[in-house]
């Protein structure tokens, strides 16, 4: 499990929906292009709890983690509510990863996604996925997930709702243990 530098003092932690205020103020601070709406947030966290959390320092919320089972190559639209989750799913998406600035670079997102490819692995889920934003590749590049070509995929779906992002959007895929093949359960890598 990654640790934290000395300049964080804080710790991840389930998420609660008293948090849900704290959580949407770190949202729109962090990502003012992609504004989602609170009820976003609030369905997320009702859906998957186990997929939910925020880094508090004392009593002070200054990043927050969000994910769930979803479908392979699928990834939500921005600002949109699931409904339900797959009775079937094949990855584990990473909705987001948010920290306050003065958090980034103390190992605190690192410990986030160790956490989310734990909770990934309960699942039996072979890969996790996302959408990268904010120049964010780089970061989930060094956690072991590969961009995915939009011209090897045949389906124009995937791009559409890359292209509610931004341009720059890049959706994510990265291969966990895989759980034995004859678990039936798909990589959902093409």
């Amino acid at each position: 499990m990654p640790e934290l530098s000395g300049e964080a003092k804080g710790q991840w932690r389930p998420m609660s929906a008293a948090d849900l205020l704290s959580v949407l103020t770190i949202a729109e601070k962090v990502h003012p292009a992609f504004p989602e709406e609170a009820e976003v947030f609030a369905e997320r966290l009702r859906l998957y709890a186990a997929g939910c959390l925020v880094f508090h320092e004392s009593a002070v919320i200054v990043g927050y983690a969000i994910s769930h089972p979803w479908r392979a190559m699928d990834p939500p639209p921005l600002n949109s509510r699931l409904g339900t989750l797959p009775r079937h799913p094949e990855t584990y998406y990473i909705h987001d990863v948010a920290l306050l600035p003065e958090l980034r670079g103390t190992g605190a997102a690192a410990m986030a996604v160790a956490r989310m490819f734990a909770q990934a692995g309960k699942e039996k889920l072979a890969t996790a996925s996302l959408v990268a934003v904010n120049g964010s590749a780089g970061f989930w590049e060094r956690h072991g997930f590969r961009k995915i070509a939009l011209d090897k995929i045949r389906d124009s779906t995937l791009a559409r709702k890359l292209s509610g992002y931004s341009t720059a959007a890049a959706f994510m895929v990265r291969q966990l243990e895989s759980p034995s093949a004859s678990d039936g359960i798909r990589s959902g890598v093409p």
